[in-house]
């Protein structure tokens, strides 16, 4: 990477330069992530940028998304390729084309330096030349695929850093794979973060002392396989994972993950009005509607911190930067005792199985039989209710794949069952499941304030489940009742302006 000096001011740079963020520290204070909506063209850079440097006190390890649809791109060039004979062929292909032209014109647009520029025209030229080996080799595997996507983070961070650069301010760039020492399993595509990474990453970013303050600027979503030494990704979340590995490492006491909402709402606001913004939530909660398809953080993604001592991961809105977001941290400010229920998730189009026992009553090991068959069948289960002689279960399609449960699937599951003489199966699709993230200890209070909302409603529960999490319970509705369960839940429990900050008042100690 190019020395992290300014460079000459271009022209669209302010003109009087604006102070270097955490001027006063002598180490890195802050990680902020940004995703790839949010750096998908020079415009949306630059406001990243007036973000970074809305916050002075901090000195900040920035981790990047490659830009806009830039990663989709070079999975589909990747396929596309095994079409085409020549590098002619590759250079022709429309998301090769697509890349090259938003890279190029974001770098025109801010100006990089010459030295940045070079190394973004030499990795295009790579990407397209790994692109032309999948064309000889007619074959893109998984370790071809992690090298082609690193493309995209590795030219987003180098234009980026260059841009803050141009404001007369210190940035370097960092490959997390390279100068931080990511190290990971050889799984090229869902590569595990191993435990060598923190004290490289540690060693890495910890400044000389005397040392001048400057912005880290960092590839997310990349590490490099413990033995083969190839580019592996991270998986799902994978750069809000580098981000908390990071702030791990150093020890920090927050993560900032920004997003285009005010933090983490209390239900999808595309399908309820009225949604408020959570200024707390467990890792637990977290975990619990990540797992239930809210677009919070990945489990995975959240581990680091979970691990660590007080590491807290906050969500924070680009477009509202002043308000305080979602604090997803390790105890409850003010304690547990007022807290009621969290948010409320909906997953559409869920199958349930009812499985009746055609055995006596008590027989031990049917429900091993049963998640066996499962097993075998490849299927994730979702939430499970019993009773002597039957068992209901929820199938979860999206674990396992992209797309629907065939009903030829559900058919061989059907017979594998009645097959083995272990029971009869009833198949219903159309489901929604209905999860309240809430207090458990508090559950009487929600299943009786929950319930009443739902008759009022006029819609009918086919199924429960609570686990012993103390974090969720589950509601079965068909899918077309599924909207009406969700708001009326929300009107139940969460009364309050749109846009309110439960509980009002929170507010960061320094905002």
């Amino acid at each position: 990477a190019p020395n992290d000096a300014p460079n000459d001011a271009p022209n669209d740079a302010p003109n009087a330069a604006p102070t270097q963020p955490g001027n006063a520290l002598d180490a890195y204070s802050v990680v902020m992530k940004f995703g790839g909506s949010s750096v998908a063209d020079a415009t949306r850079m630059r406001e990243v940028a007036t973000i970074v440097l809305q916050f002075p006190d901090e000195m900040p390890i920035v981790v990047l998304s490659a830009m806009g649809k830039t990663t989709n791109n070079l999975l589909l060039a990747g396929e596309l390729a095994m079409k085409c004979d020549d590098a002619d062929e590759v250079s022709a292909l429309e998301p090769v084309i697509a890349i090259r032209k938003l890279h190029v014109e974001t770098m025109d647009a801010l100006h990089v330096d010459d030295a940045t520029r070079a190394e973004v025209l030499k990795l295009l030229n790579k990407m397209e030349q790994v692109c032309t080996g999948v064309a000889l080799m007619q074959e893109c595997t998984g370790r071809t695929r992690a090298t082609l996507v690193s493309f995209g983070e590795r030219m987003s961070t180098r234009i980026f850093a260059s841009y803050v650069r141009s404001m007369g301010l210190n940035s370097k760039q960092y490959d997390a794979f390279d100068q931080l020492g990511f190290v990971t399993t050889d799984e090229f595509e869902n590569g595990n973060v191993l435990p060598a990474t923190y004290d490289n990453v540690r060693k890495a970013l910890t400044l000389d002392t005397g040392g001048s303050a400057s912005v880290a600027v960092v590839t997310g979503f990349l590490g490099r396989g413990e033995k083969t030494g190839a580019i592996a990704t991270l998986g799902r979340g994978g750069s809000d994972l580098t981000a908390t590995v990071i702030g791990a490492a150093l020890k920090l006491p927050e993560v900032y993950v920004w997003k285009d909402v005010d933090g983490v709402l209390s239900a999808d606001p595309r399908e309820v009005q009225g949604t408020v913004a959570m200024a707390f939530l467990s890792f637990q909660e977290a975990t619990e509607l990540a797992y239930f398809g809210a677009q919070v953080l990945h489990p995975q993604s959240m581990r680091p911190a979970m691990d660590s001592a007080n590491l807290c991961v906050r969500v924070k809105n680009s477009y509202n930067v002043r308000a305080p977001g979602t604090l997803i941290g390790h105890t409850r400010p003010g304690g547990d005792t007022d807290w009621l229920l969290t948010s409320i998730v909906r997953k559409k189009n869920v199958t349930m199985l009812d499985i009746v026992s055609t055995r006596m009553l008590g027989q031990y090991g049917f429900l091993a039989k049963v998640f066996n068959i499962m097993d075998k069948a490849g299927i994730s289960v979702d939430c499970v209710a019993t009773s002597e002689v039957s068992v209901s279960l929820t199938l979860d399609p999206a674990k396992v794949w992209s797309r629907d449960l065939q009903k030829e699937e559900l058919d061989a599951l059907v017979d594998e069952f009645e097959n083995a003489g272990i029971a009869r199966v009833q198949v219903s699709t159309g489901h929604s499941l209905i999860s309240l993230i809430g207090n458990v200890q508090r559950n009487n209070e929600i299943m009786e304030r929950g319930f009443k909302a739902l008759g009022e409603a006029s819609v009918t529960v086919k199924m429960i489940s609570q686990g012993a999490s103390k974090t969720n319970i589950s509601l079965l509705v068909g899918d077309d009742q599924g909207s009406a369960a969700v708001n009326a839940i929300h009107r139940e429990f969460f009364p309050f302006q749109y846009g309110e900050i439960i509980p009002s008042g929170s507010r960061d100690e320094d905002e």
